[in-house]
């Protein structure tokens, strides 16, 4: 059998002049004056049916069930308390990320450190998503996307451009003598052939006609897998040359050709939700982002709401 509560605004009353022994300073916390904290202590005795104050002249006591009750309240209240703290601070100094895999293992991983020794306060947890899931945008309070474009209403900056070509292990390369025309790339295993980039590119390097079904159907969904089977000698990948600056630079990878190409309307976007657009937490990761890609020279606008 319930029991119904008396109103809240009543007990919020009771406990704030239980733990003051005082109306005057209770109405002062609770932004109340004394004579409204006392009425709302009125309306709890007549619910309660029996008094839980002795009125004194200028002071007040609990009375035997007054003390009764405010062990309890007080003692609630201070556990309600706790908890808010408790939300209130993982909420301002946890930030989630959720990624796809390319940004995440190519980017972030190998720069995150900067970020939290800037920001020791705020913790990150990085959740990465795998090649054929859909990014949860309303899970995490910044999402790093590419195939998928962030719901209406969020706020987004496009930070990498989908810019695209061909790349291959130098011993793979030596096997066939030296990549010196496109048509040489056929030569050799293509990793992901079903890829449309890989059209787009041969159409661009003078092969609109490039055989690429002879190759079997391999679609890995992340460049980060990609880079990796090429790599290891498995194929040649269709890569964005900004993710793998390291593979080439370390001479892992080699770039056959100065040919790029970019996939309209398609980029690597950093995206959030409009109630997290004063949250300290995601202001600092976003201008971290942004700066990052600007040592990089690469400029991102301002972030904007997604359209219609």
């Amino acid at each position: 059998m319930s029991t119904n509560l008396p109103p809240l605004s009543s007990i919020r009353a009771f406990e704030a002049a239980s733990r003051h022994l005082s109306f005057t300073k209770a109405g002062d916390e609770l932004g109340m004056t004394q004579a409204a904290v006392s009425y709302q202590i009125k309306l709890l005795e007549e619910r309660l049916g029996f008094i839980v104050f002795e009125r004194k002249p200028r002071k007040i006591d609990l009375t035997p069930k007054g003390a009764l009750l405010a062990e309890g309240v007080v003692d609630a209240f201070g556990r309600l308390r706790q908890v808010f703290q408790d939300v209130t601070t993982a909420e301002a100094t946890e930030l989630v990320i959720s990624s796809n895999t390319t940004f995440a293992v190519n980017w972030l991983a190998s720069r995150m450190l900067s970020f939290q020794m800037q920001n020791p306060d705020i913790a990150v947890r990085l959740v990465s998503y795998g090649p054929w899931e859909k990014p949860q945008f309303d899970q995490a309070d910044v999402t790093i996307s590419a195939c998928y474009p962030p719901p209406r209403g969020n706020l987004f900056i496009p930070i990498v451009s989908a810019k695209f070509t061909p790349m291959v292990s130098p011993r793979l390369a030596e096997t066939i003598g030296g990549i010196k025309t496109p048509s040489d790339l056929l030569k050799l295993p293509i990793v992901d052939p079903d890829d449309p980039w890989w059209r787009i590119w041969f159409s661009a390097a003078g092969l609109p006609d490039a055989d690429l079904a002879k190759w079997p159907t391999s679609r890995m969904g992340s460049q980060a897998l990609e880079a990796n089977r090429a790599i290891a000698g498995q194929g040649v990948a269709i890569l964005t040359p900004y993710f793998c600056r390291q593979a080439l630079r370390d001479g892992q990878l080699i770039q056959p050709f100065d040919l790029i190409c970019e996939a309209e309307d398609e980029f690597w976007a950093l995206s959030y939700q409009p109630l997290n657009k004063n949250s300290r937490k995601v202001r600092l990761f976003r201008d971290w982002v942004v700066s990052e890609l600007k040592k990089d020279g690469l400029e991102c606008p301002e972030a904007k709401p997604v359209g219609p």
